[in-house]
């Protein structure tokens, strides 16, 4: 049995049968409001064709997540035989979550609401992620967001979750700090350190694994159950679901597709991050005489030398068309999804672009995928961070 909308993505019948046995109250909650979020709006009769729950047990837990303050009443729906029907939407500040994106050039914390809408953020540019500086700063942030917030709103803050590059010391030498610089983050704790000064449950996560996470929880337009994910930030990297689930895999740095070996267009065999991430054409700014600031201070709109915007979007174009048709010999992706810190019209013309160059390569055995624009952009990593809480307390079934 599936369950599903031409619009939401398609739900295995494991995911959306509740049991009406005793202490599996908790599980029928996250279930209801699972479906009421990939649906929209539903009634309690909905709910239990669904769920195939007893109308008595989706009753009280309707009730007890209405009393919770998570759901909004929806005005009776009259017309039909019997009384009329309640629609139960989710209500946008019955929870909240605070996200922390700590990037190679920026760290930033945003405050979100339970449809995953940022509310208010803070965000400080930097030359390198230092510990003790991020640190700081996001227990600044954090007091701050929360004093915006009467107390019976701060008090639903549900926890803080991280998106973070993993094994962010590797990359000195490209950041261009001192190896010894970044060894704070290989010797310190980042998640216990902040559990140790927050009273709030901590998540971590890959930061490219959190930008698909958010694309699949909340991303707009067509959606497909199984897709490759990019995301190009400083460094590229990515995600991959399947079944409708996020894939993490034993590390949870499932989808690394930075690290896929691709040629360049001498025919040497290179890492994806050395030819499609943002790093490449700072690089060439800074080569230039030009200020890289002008990446990092907004991604709303870039002034660039078009000639080097033309470059690295042919190469960036070439080198993810490479990486994904490795992919594709091992899980047919029906779709792949191309988003990043990019200015919307970059990043429209870098999707055009890897589909041109895939197009040229040879698919023998392959199926050529659909290559979409992600819908989240930008803030696809800080929200992907604040959807950590969330997922794990509020949802079911997006994750394994």
């Amino acid at each position: 049995m599936k369950v599903a909308t031409d619009t939401q993505r398609p739900v295995a019948a494991s995911d959306v049968l509740g049991t009406n046995q005793t202490g599996m109250r908790a599980q029928n909650e996250q279930l209801v409001l699972t479906l009421i979020r990939r649906h929209g709006a539903l009634s309690k009769s909905e709910i239990a064709r669904l769920t195939q729950l007893s109308a008595q047990t989706v009753s009280v837990i309707m009730r007890s997540l209405e009393d919770e303050g998570l759901l909004l009443r929806g005005e009776p729906q009259r017309g039909r035989v019997g009384q009329p029907s309640v629609p139960m939407t989710l209500n946008p500040r019955g929870a909240l979550f605070l996200g922390l994106k700590i990037g190679r050039r920026s760290v930033e914390v945003v405050l979100a609401d339970f449809l995953g809408q940022i509310l208010d953020r803070r965000m400080q540019i930097h030359a390198y992620p230092d510990y003790d500086a991020v640190l700081a700063f996001v227990l600044e942030a954090v007091e701050a967001l929360a004093d915006t917030l009467g107390k019976a709103e701060r008090d639903r803050i549900a926890g803080l979750g991280i998106a973070m590059p993993f094994k962010l010391w590797d990359w000195a030498p490209v950041i261009g700090v001192a190896p010894a610089t970044m060894d704070p983050w290989k010797t310190r704790d980042i998640t216990r350190d902040l559990e140790a000064r927050l009273p709030l449950p901590i998540f971590l996560q890959n930061d490219a694994t959190a930008a698909c996470s958010a694309e699949l929880v909340f991303g707009s337009g067509e959606r497909s159950p199984d897709f490759l994910h990019f995301y190009v930030a400083f460094f590229v990297g990515g995600g991959v679901v399947l079944d409708g689930r996020l894939f993490q895999g034993r590390s949870g740095n499932a989808g690394a597709v930075g690290s896929m070996p691709v040629p360049d267009r001498s025919g040497r065999i290179r890492q994806l991050i050395d030819l499609a991430s943002l790093a490449v054409l700072e690089a060439r700014l800074i080569a230039r005489g030009l200020d890289p600031a002008l990446l990092w201070n907004s991604p709303e709109r870039w002034d660039l030398p078009p000639d080097l915007v033309e470059e690295w979007v042919d190469q960036a174009g070439e080198g993810i068309a490479h990486a994904i048709h490795s992919a594709l010999a091992v899980i047919d992706f029906p779709v792949v999804k191309i988003d990043g810190w990019l200015p919307a019209d970059l990043r429209a013309a870098l999707a055009a672009r890897v589909r041109d160059k895939l197009a040229g390569l040879d698919l023998t055995g392959l199926d050529m995928p659909a290559i979409h624009e992600g819908t989240m952009g930008p803030d696809a990593r800080a929200i992907g961070a604040a959807s950590q809480p969330l997922l794990g307390r509020f949802i079911m079934g997006y994750t394994r």
